[in-house]
């Protein structure tokens, strides 16, 4: 059996997604969208699963489309379809499953990152890198713009300033750049990426409660498109509300209080509240 396009494993509550086409500096595929989409719907879905870390195999993180793969695009430009052939960015459906997951993504830049190998990591919550990865957005120097919805995501994540500096330039930059924009939160060597990532992972599975997460997550993406603050004020009672007397809270107080790893009973495939989903998802039309 051939090697999968993307690996899947469990450290406890943690699930680790890795990019695995190393002889192909981890390049993306439409069969690598699907098995990410695939399996980003299957870890969600799973009670047990309580944070989810992405990192690539080998060397790079994943050097974007490569027109000259054979299993990839082709140079030729006979399979160069940003669509599929279809009229939706594939990318972008990515990006947006990922967005409406109950879970906290962590990216674990283990080496370079550039086009997709970038924008498809903008809707996960903490991104971490090694010191000596580099980053780029080239779309343009190809003739195209960026996709999986980065246009949405990246000036919210850095600022239109620098979001414009990096696509309109498509220039290759550092991890230090990447740092101090706020493109990633810590720079480590690249060997210690992976293993500091699944600690912030497993951290996160074992102190917090996965529907009160879930919550969380969902209020501070969505609210960077509210039109007031008095929307934010509005929501987080409404939460409150939900969860004040719920097995959550009485546990998190109780091992507060006893000095131990709470045992949150909650699961947000069953427990989340009736409001949730608070938003509709508009259709997509071309």
């Amino acid at each position: 059996m051939s090697e999968p396009l993307v690996k899947l494993d469990r450290r406890g509550h943690v699930a680790v997604l890795t990019l695995n086409r190393p002889e192909h500096r981890n390049t993306v595929t439409y069969g690598v969208l699907d098995a990410m989409l695939e399996l980003v719907d299957e870890v969600d879905r799973n009670d047990d699963v309580r944070a989810v870390v992405l990192t690539g195999e080998g060397e790079f993180f994943s050097a974007g489309t490569d027109p000259s793969a054979p299993d990839g695009f082709q140079a030729d430009g006979s399979d160069f379809k940003p669509l599929r052939g279809g009229n939706r960015d594939v990318g972008g459906q990515l990006s947006l499953r990922m967005f409406d997951m109950t879970k906290p993504l962590i990216a674990a830049y283990n080496g370079t990152g550039v086009g997709i190998g970038v924008t498809m990591t903008l809707p996960m919550d903490i991104r971490i890198a090694s010191s000596e990865a580099r980053f780029g957005l080239p779309f343009v120097r190809r003739g195209i713009v960026p996709e999986s919805c980065a246009s949405w995501f990246l000036p919210r994540l850095v600022g239109i300033s620098r979001a414009l500096d990096w696509v309109t330039t498509g220039r290759i930059f550092p991890a230090t750049e990447a740092l101090e924009a706020g493109l990633v939160s810590e720079l480590l060597p690249p060997g210690a990426v992976l293993e500091r990532a699944l600690e912030i992972a497993e951290g996160i599975a074992s102190t917090s409660s996965p529907v009160a997460v879930a919550l969380a997550r969902q209020m501070l993406w969505r609210g960077l498109s509210a039109p007031h603050p008095m929307e934010a004020n509005r929501l987080e009672s409404q939460a409150l509300l939900a969860l004040g007397g719920s097995a959550d809270v009485r546990e998190g107080i109780s091992a507060f209080r006893e000095k131990r790893p709470p045992q949150f009973p909650s699961r947000p495939s069953q427990d989340l509240p009736d409001f949730y989903p608070w938003w509709t998802t508009p259709p997509f039309a071309p």
